[in-house]
């Protein structure tokens, strides 16, 4: 009897142990699964969803991909009127939170919520996830619902009356690219932290195991949120995966301040098909690795910098009411350099294509042994600059000049015409100091940009200033909050004022740069001259950068990243941005000063390329290699 005791405690024991450490190591390597937006935007089905999750628990779930994750709108009744960003066409429910649509999600019938379809998910094997908007919906704000103290089961009660969904939502932060869908809900009170705590532990009932939660970062962050939910997540008896979108315009030092308490974040606007997109990752992709950030410490476990789905496969468009109709417009080799570059800078791998339509060549791309192992166990992950490149032809065309910092060889470089960009920074980035007024008159000021520039005669950056629209009545109570900032206009004739972050999604290739429409009470349209120089956005919070940007400056050239495996092998990636067939080189010593310890330092290594399957043989002095038109070599060099 004493045995049987001892070996149940050493059981539970054993049991909880495992349940801690699973805990302390969420997301212990980068997430990989499915998410629905590239092949149905919005529209996706109860039916066609488990019909997804069906194959990827047959297909993808063996090779690691185990988040089967609905994109946004699931809320949403797919009828004539109804788009990306129209209003009224919502499921809510008395509280004003979100619930799926029961003609597309009939399982949620009688307050069911997504339950079945979770419960039916993690009967395959698979984690369930959800996109989620942020804050607030309009139309819960326009019906004024109560909101929901989880604690209690009845509405939320504060200072001797009941709160509604008016007196949290913050109407003058409206997503600023779904201005029609939802708004910011103020965090300070305890009424708004009870509405997001409402949303989060429906959706635990519900056996979520994985959120998007969308417009909350880039240039449209909202610490406030994400630091509330973060909160929330940890008091969960099971982990759930927090991620954060969209990416636009996200640097590291803005990302810092959150890495810990979530678990991937975008770093670039959306990604779809086309080459720019993928070429507009590297910069990004390198800073972050640069600064540390490549699995660092994240909310009960590790966090990772997301470079966004994969459009690989069958796809939808952007914005579109229809499902999947096409096929992807990346060629293989552009297909194989994302691939290579999203595994080998560790980014989360979500599939976005239509799953159903699973061709040979996207499966073998998407279960590559060595891209999943790179992806999930490499270490030391990070651009390597010391390499060369040459055309095929001979002489490197003027639009397929090599880009690389210290190129070996003496290349001579593209003059494009710099365009001034307008970019919105963490305001303790000293680069956002810089803004000061000009009188011009007694009734009107500029405020003005430094000038960076040796172009001495180039003009400077300014804009008119005058004071703020003042609010409505009905947001009276946040007049005070927006006292003293101002709008900024072009032309102290026309009635057009400065947004700070972008009207609509942006893509990855996409450079914003600051536009104007009509002046309204809106936060995006606000800001302040802080004492330091800096110039904040009252919608993001965010101040004023304007940056000289070079046309072309991530559409051409070579790259090279690096990583050293778990079992002492070396990865070298070569990438060719150019428009034509180039060689790239990298030197072995060179390889050697930059992986300090690694075993490339030790003697010969013998090399395979992957795509190819060529074996190099004895690797003693360089790599060398062709490499196709927006095309990847990936060599595994085992050392010493």
């Amino acid at each position: 009897m004493k045995k049987i005791f001892v070996l149940s405690f050493l059981c539970l024991f054993l049991a909880f142990h495992s349940q801690r450490v699973s805990s302390q190591e969420h997301a212990s390597t980068p997430p990989r699964g499915w998410n629905s937006y590239d092949s149905f935007c919005w529209t996706i089905s109860e039916e066609e969803y488990l019909a997804s999750a069906y194959v990827i628990a047959k297909q993808l779930l063996p090779h690691g991909y185990e988040y089967a994750v609905v994109d946004y709108l699931w809320y949403r009744r797919k009828v004539p009127g109804a788009y990306v960003d129209s209003l009224g066409f919502d499921v809510i429910d008395k509280w004003g939170r979100p619930i799926p649509d029961p003609g597309r999600w009939p399982s949620s019938k009688g307050g069911n919520g997504f339950t079945e379809v979770a419960s039916k998910v993690h009967q395959m094997g698979l984690k369930f996830g959800i996109h989620l908007m942020r804050g607030i919906s309009t139309q819960a704000v326009n019906a004024n619902t109560p909101i929901l103290d989880v604690t209690t089961g009845t509405a939320y009660k504060e200072s001797g009356r009941i709160w509604t969904a008016k007196d949290i939502a913050i109407t003058a932060r409206r997503c600023a690219w779904m201005q029609n869908g939802f708004m910011s809900v103020n965090t300070t009170l305890g009424a708004g932290k009870a509405f997001l705590k409402s949303l989060y532990v429906q959706y635990d009932e519900w056996g979520v195991d994985f959120v998007k939660n969308d417009c909350v970062f880039g240039e449209d962050i909202d610490v406030g949120e994400i630091t509330v939910v973060s909160e929330v997540l940890k008091q969960f008896d099971h982990p759930v995966v927090y991620s954060l979108s969209p990416g636009t315009q996200v640097t590291p030092a803005l990302a810092k301040g959150l890495t810990g308490i979530v678990n991937m974040y975008r770093i670039t606007g959306d990604d779809w098909d086309t080459w720019g997109d993928v070429a507009a990752h590297f910069d990004v992709t390198r800073d972050f690795a640069a600064a540390n950030l490549i699995g660092t410490n994240g909310l009960l476990g590790k966090s990772w910098p997301d470079l966004d789905m994969l459009p690989l496969g069958w796809l939808t468009d952007p914005g579109s009411n229809d499902g999947p109709h096409r096929q992807t417009k990346l060629t293989l080799d552009e297909q194989r350099t994302q691939m290579t570059l999203w595994s080998i800078a560790k980014s989360p791998l979500m599939f976005g294509g239509d799953v159903r339509k699973l061709d040979t060549a996207t499966t073998s791309l998407l279960t590559n042994p060595t891209l999943l192992e790179i992806n999930s166990f490499s270490s030391n992950n990070k651009e390597f600059p010391l390499i060369s490149g040459a055309s095929s032809k001979g002489d490197i065309e003027n639009d397929d000049l090599v880009n690389s910092w210290q190129s070996r060889r003496q290349l001579k470089s593209l003059q494009p015409s710099d365009s001034q960009v307008l970019h919105l920074a963490s305001c303790a980035d000293e680069k956002a100091i810089g803004w000061s007024t000009k009188a011009l008159d007694q009734n009107l000021e500029h405020i003005c940009w430094k000038e960076h520039s040796r172009k001495k005669y180039q003009t400077p950056f300014c804009l008119n200033k005058r004071e703020s629209l003042l609010a409505v009545e009905e947001d009276i109570m946040y007049k005070q909050q927006y006292q003293g900032k101002v709008n900024l206009l072009a032309s102290d004739k026309e009635d057009m004022c400065l947004h700070g972050s972008p009207k609509r999604k942006l893509t990855s290739k996409e450079l914003k740069r600051g536009f104007f429409s009509p002046c309204g009470w809106d936060a995006n349209q606000m800001w302040e001259l802080n004492p330091n120089g800096t110039l904040s956005n009252s919608y993001s919070g965010l101040c004023a950068t304007v940056n000289s940007v070079k046309g072309k400056a991530n559409s051409v050239g070579v790259r090279a990243w690096i990583a050293t495996g778990r079992n002492g092998e070396i990865y070298v990636a070569f990438f060719n941005l150019n428009s034509a067939k180039t060689t790239i080189t990298a030197q072995k010593s060179d390889l050697a000063k930059a992986l300090p310890g690694s075993r490339v330092s030790a003697g010969p290594c013998k090399a395979t390329e992957l795509w190819s399957g060529q074996d190099l043989g004895i690797i003693d002095q360089a790599i060398s290699f062709g490499v196709e038109t927006h095309g990847t070599a990936l060599f595994v060099l085992h050392c010493g």
